[in-house]
Order: structure tokens, then sequence, then C-alpha cells
């Protein structure tokens, strides 16, 4: 099946929704070239911030950590990356260069503290020839404001700023760190947004047990891994239906199937960072493939045949079925007698004879020891209606 995934991101034709986001992956030209040669549909130039001593990043300036394992749901990119090492006017020759070579869109990414900043900042990269303007108010390693009313009104300000006084679209990447990114997300739409990021990276901090103090550089950092996509997901979809600008889903973007999800949960494009920092430009390519697969797999011809398709269907408190449905059953085939599922049930429903296991019928069909049997020996099965 012939699969199209071209995409309109506030006017802006893509030739897919891969979007490569703000890093040092997209610094120059030369490497926006090769995430292009990789099969991105469009990037996001490396922020450019008004603040000069941020465009120096300390080093190192990344640390990788895993939460107990090698598995890639336990994994985090701790990271002090901070803006475009370049003023204004290289920031311009780099975005200059790269339409002069390239053909995928090129977006800037603008970060200001003042008016006049935000102003002189997005002529710049309109007239270098910008095809939209990310509005970066929620860099993590920024210098946050005092309140989270502040930031939403900082956010929508400098929105209605940039707007009239630019014919690019204007886009603002939100922070993941507020109550009710939905309400922002409509205050911004009103601002005058031709689209809206969800989200920045969350703000972090690990600290080292010896020293006594914040690892690395010594302050708070960006975290970012696979695990961020599911909090990306709850609120795509409570915002996207009541938004009528497109949004780019930003964190947590692994793969094909993670695309797929967010694309289900009404966003119009995803953005990947992480996920390019630590696999190389060639994480897009095999992304782009899976993507189509995945696609093409549930018969489907265009993205937007699926756009939204996951936001009715989430159940609020009520509509959840609560009726015990399902116990747990153990394969002694597969079964190794490790017994893990004896030690984390709360129920007491594994029984134990001479090292071998099977279920109680205190079982309450939580599913947590099928989830956890290191052999897949435990599965959930349907009860026999009484």
């Amino acid at each position: 099946m012939d699969v199209d995934l071209s995409t309109d991101y506030a006017g802006i034709e893509l030739s897919n929704p891969i979007l490569v986001s703000p890093a040092g992956i997209s610094e120059t030209a030369r490497r926006m070239a090769r995430a292009e040669a990789a099969g991105c549909g469009g990037i996001v130039v490396k922020t450019l911030f008004q603040d000069e001593v941020t465009r120096t990043s300390p080093t190192p300036r990344f640390r990788v950590i895993r939460g107990g394992g090698s598995s890639e749901d336990s994994f985090v990119l701790y990271s002090y990356e901070q803006a475009s090492p370049f003023g204004p006017e290289r920031y311009a020759r780099e975005i200059e260069s790269a339409k002069a070579s390239l053909k995928v869109p090129v977006i800037a990414s603008v970060g200001c503290f003042t008016d006049e900043g935000w102003v002189k900042y997005a002529k710049t990269v309109e007239e270098a020839g910008a095809d939209a303007i990310e509005l970066n108010l929620s860099c993590p390693h920024g210098r946050p404001m005092l309140t989270e009313v502040d930031v939403s009104r900082a956010m929508c300000d400098v929105t209605r700023l940039v707007g009239e006084n630019v014919s690019v679209p204007v886009i603002p990447k939100m922070t993941p760190q507020s109550s009710n990114p939905a309400i922002i997300a409509r205050d911004l739409q009103e601002a005058g947004a031709d689209a809206l990021v969800m989200f920045n990276r969350f703000t972090g901090l690990d600290i080292d047990i010896e020293s006594e103090s914040p690892v690395m550089h010594g302050g708070f950092a960006g975290h970012g891994g696979p695990w961020s996509i599911h909090y990306l997901l709850r609120w795509l979809v409570s915002t996207t239906p009541e938004l009528e600008v497109p949004v780019s889903a930003s964190g947590g973007i692994w793969g094909g199937d993670d695309i797929i999800k967010v694309i289900l949960a009404g966003a119009t494009t995803a953005q990947m960072c992480t996920a390019i920092v630590t696999g190389g430009y060639g994480k897009i390519t095999r992304t782009l493939q899976e993507l189509g697969e995945t696609l093409a797999g549930k018969g489907c011809s265009s993205l937007s045949e699926i756009r939204g398709r996951a936001c009715n269907r989430v159940l609020g408190t009520d509509e959840v079925d609560r009726r015990r449905r399902f116990v747990a059953a153990i394969d002694p085939a597969k079964c190794t007698s490790c017994g893990l599922c004896e030690e984390v049930c709360i129920y007491d429903a594994v029984g134990r004879s001479e090292k071998k296991f099977s279920i109680k019928k205190s079982c309450q069909g939580c599913g947590l020891c099928s989830e956890l049997c290191p052999q897949r020996a435990i599965s959930m099965v349907a009860l026999k209606p009484e």
C-alpha cells in the first residue's frame, strides 16, 4: 500500500511529520543537511537566545542516567546544552545557508527576555528566510519566572507581540511544568499562535552522593527520554480537540509507533531530539520507515485518517469498567520458580508446592505478576461467567 506521510503544519508543507528539535543536532547548516539526508520533514534550528551567557555551554554537558537496568524505559538523558553559540548575525547566516542548500522547511527558534529583543530577533530570522519562528519561552535551563500565572501571561504577550511584527507563522513552545497546559494552550491560540509545541523538556536535578552536590555543571538541567511520552499523550488528547491550530508533539518520541501514538492523540507533527542525540541521524531514517510500515499495517494511506482518533476514546472515572474480569494463570512449562510473583503479590494469591507455583482464588486480577514475570510465564485469562 502506498502511504502518504505529507503534512500541513501551520501552512508549511512537510513531506512527513518528523521535525528535528532545536538542539546541537540542528545548530549549523551542515548538521541540518545531515538531518535532511536522513529523511526528516523539517528542521527547527537550535535556539538563538538573547541572554549571551547561555551561548557557551559547559563541558561535560550530557549525562546518561539509567534507573536500574539497561532498558530504554529507564533511560534519561540529563543535559545542560543551552543556546546556539551564535549571535543573531551568524545565526541568520546559518539559516540563509540552510535555505539555499536544503529542500525541507527550516524553522527558527528564538528566546529573549525583552520586548525589543523579541522583535529584533524575530525580524532577523524572518529576513534570513525562516519558514516559521518557534518562541522558546520555556527552556529548562532558562531563568524561570516566579509563578505559573506569570509564565502564562508572558507567553501570550510575547506570542501577540511577535505575531504583530512578522508575517511567518509564530509557534510558541510550551512548558510541561504547569498544572493545566490545556488552559495555556487555549490562551496562546487566542493570542494569535499559528501552532503550538507541546512540550519543552522537564527541568530536573541529579545529586552525587559522594560530593553531596548536583552533578555535572552543578545546577538544574533538562532531562528527557522515552519515558516522557506518556505525559505528552495525556495532554494531547485533552487539548487538541479544543484547538483550531495544529500541535507539534515533543517529548519521548523514540520511533515510528510513538509518532502514530501522538497523531492518534491529535498532533500534526512530532519533534525528535534525544533519540537523535543518542542514536545519530540514522534514527530519523529508521523512524520514518517504521512510521510508514505501521500506518500501512493499519490499512491507512495517510496520517489524516488516524489523526485524533484516540481523543474521544479516553474514559472518565465513572465510565471505567470495574468488574473483576480476569485472573492470573501460570504456565508450568515456562515457570522457573524464581518466586518473584509470590514476593510482589499483596493479595497472597500465589501458592507454592515443592517450588511449583500456582494462582489461588484470592487473585484480584491486577495484572502485576504478569507484567513483571521475567519468563513471561504468567498470563491474564478471562473469568468464566458465573
